[in-house]
């Protein structure tokens, strides 16, 4: 029974965190005795850890830092798996964003390696797959393309470059030193919210409701461009990891996306689900219109919530935490 125990114990880094809190909450609803890591764990903005179901019987949590190996040991110390979603809250590109994006990877991964952990989950994006001039503009992206990290530098991209330099790095510690490394890379996670605080990603879609454009790309003037979003639901995603932590044949990266759709069309959906919102207009072509496919993780038995479910109950969530009048 203790070894079985101490099989079901894993460490989630980030646990606070949008897509962290989530899978504390598969992880629980599942059995597993987590650890999970946040910077001061006694914060209010962490209460919606403890109010989760088996949370007071197995969630603990550690005060930890990216930066600092220590913490990081303390934590992951006894814990089959990890499972890596912090990340660095950048200011400024390279002090802010960089350095700390590689250096955290990198002793996240020394810490597994000294506890002689078993398998590894990153969370990366697809921000590390889809900025690739090289890649043929007809063809759908999977797993083997690449960001082009020189491409990503000239472009003042940091966070492209960031996460595609994190994860290129986790592969290449995982082989020189025998530790079982599996990415996910998520598109533009949607979907509840459990955390008090909303992150980028709900915050988009937030202001998206509310006629208002978060600059990714820039559009001419008041143009708004008429990117294609590649989605997934929260929810969705950590089914994922689930399924890269537990299925022994899972390996190298998989995308995490449900749906490829337009600007545009994306506004067509909304409008068709809640017509009395404000909404954007004047779309323009383009230049990013990445295709993505996760072929590869619905072979590892990945299924996922048709994008109408993932807009209402993201909707619905924002409205009652009274977001949205």
């Amino acid at each position: 029974m203790e070894m079985e125990m101490e099989e079901k114990r894993v460490c989630v880094t980030g646990a606070g965190v949008f897509l962290g809190s989530w899978i504390v909450k598969l992880l629980l609803s599942k059995g597993y005795i987590v650890r999970g890591t946040v910077r001061e764990p006694g914060h209010k903005k962490y209460a919606h850890l403890s109010k989760l179901e088996r949370a007071s019987d197995n969630l603990k949590l550690f005060k930890a830092d990216l930066l600092d190996y220590d913490s990081l040991c303390s934590a992951i110390a006894g814990c089959p798996g990890v499972i890596h979603v912090a990340c660095p809250v950048p200011t400024s590109p390279l002090v802010e964003m960089l350095e700390p994006a590689i250096k955290g990877t990198l002793n996240v991964l020394r810490a597994c390696s000294e506890a002689k952990v078993k398998r590894v989950v990153y969370i990366s994006s697809i921000a590390a797959v889809m900025l690739n001039p090289k890649w043929p503009k007809d063809r759908v992206k999977d797993e083997t393309c690449w960001s082009d990290k020189e491409y990503c530098r000239a472009a003042g991209n940091w966070y492209m470059l960031a996460k595609t330099e994190a994860e290129s790095l986790a592969f290449e510690f995982g082989k020189e030193n025998g530790l079982d490394i599996v990415a996910v890379n998520p598109g533009y996670v949607f979907g509840p919210v459990l955390q008090p605080t909303l992150n980028f990603s709900s915050l988009l879609l937030l202001q998206f409701v509310k006629g208002t454009y978060i600059t990714i790309e820039q559009g001419e003037g008041d143009s708004i461009p008429n990117k294609i979003w590649n989605i997934v639901d929260v929810r969705d995603v950590a089914d994922a990891v689930l399924l890269a932590y537990e299925k022994p044949e899972a390996k190298g990266r998989y995308i995490c996306v449900s749906d490829n759709i337009t600007t545009e069309d994306l506004v067509k959906k909304l409008k068709s689900l809640y017509p009395d919102f404000s909404y954007l207009h004047n779309f323009v072509e383009s230049r990013h219109n990445f295709l993505m496919t996760s072929e590869k993780l619905q072979k590892l038995g990945w299924t996922y919530r048709p994008l109408e479910e993932v807009l209402v109950d993201s909707i619905e969530n924002y409205q009652e935490a009274a977001l949205l009048d």
